[in-house]
């Protein structure tokens, strides 16, 4: 009897859980007993927010990180081969996209083992549905450069990108570099293509707008600083 490797997305920011992630999804990461995260602390700290059925102490959590050999992940979807059920949760969102979740999926696909992924806030989906911009065909690069130069440049060849095939870019940033990146976007793109901020979603600070480059300029730049943030573009 196989078992699951449950895939459940955690918070964006400080919000309700009932805001962002449905009861039955909670129920369930409330129910299991084995883990695989990124960092132990704040998956007890999702878990701690859902609510379990056991004391968050007997709950076992792996660790996965850049190390983490193949060997490794196998020994730990192991038990699902007799019917255990393991969670499997990124730092922010939906895991396995844009996440180093995705080699644990990989391997419990060649295991032969089911995988289930389950409803939950990801950033890229939330800031593409609310943009205005191409919804059909849209790359997600994560960071770019953080030289400033070599940053401009990026943007440029995705701007590129974007307008041969009508593509939107969507790409994010470390909080605290957030108005050098909003600067540089304005610097670097053209004034009619058009640019989507999608700030701190789910949570109470949340704020999305969508102009083309050259109304950004003529507006007050918006407050972003150590504030998650998604930003999207499309060229004509």
């Amino acid at each position: 009897m196989s078992g699951a490797l449950h895939l459940i997305p955690v918070g964006l920011g400080d919000a309700p859980i009932e805001r962002w992630l449905p009861a039955e999804t909670r129920a369930l990461a409330g129910r299991l007993d084995t883990y695989i995260a990124e960092n132990a602390k704040t998956a007890r700290a999702f878990l701690k927010l859902a609510g379990t059925t056991r004391p968050l102490q007997e709950i076992a959590i792996h660790t996965l990180d850049d190390k983490t050999d193949a060997r490794q992940i196998q020994s730990w979807l192991e038990p699902l081969r007799q019917g255990a059920e393991i969670g499997l949760v990124s730092e922010a969102g939906c895991p396995a996209v844009a996440d180093p979740g995705a080699r644990v999926v990989e391997a419990a696909h060649r295991m032969g083992l089911t995988v289930r992924p389950w409803v939950g806030p990801s950033s890229i989906l939330l800031g593409l549905m609310a943009s205005g911009l191409d919804g059909q065909r849209f790359a997600f690069h994560g960071y770019a450069p953080v030289d400033a130069g070599e940053r401009a440049r990026q943007l440029r060849a995705w701007e590129q990108l974007s307008a041969r095939q009508n593509q939107t870019q969507l790409l994010i940033e470390t909080p605290y570099r957030n108005a050098a990146m909003f600067s540089t976007l304005l610097s670097a793109l053209r004034g009619d293509t058009r640019l989507c901020v999608a700030r701190a979603l789910t949570t109470p600070d949340e704020w999305i707008a969508t102009h083309t480059v050259a109304e950004w300029k003529q507006r007050p730049p918006p407050a972003l600083d150590k504030m998650p943030t998604l930003f999207l573009f499309l060229a004509r």
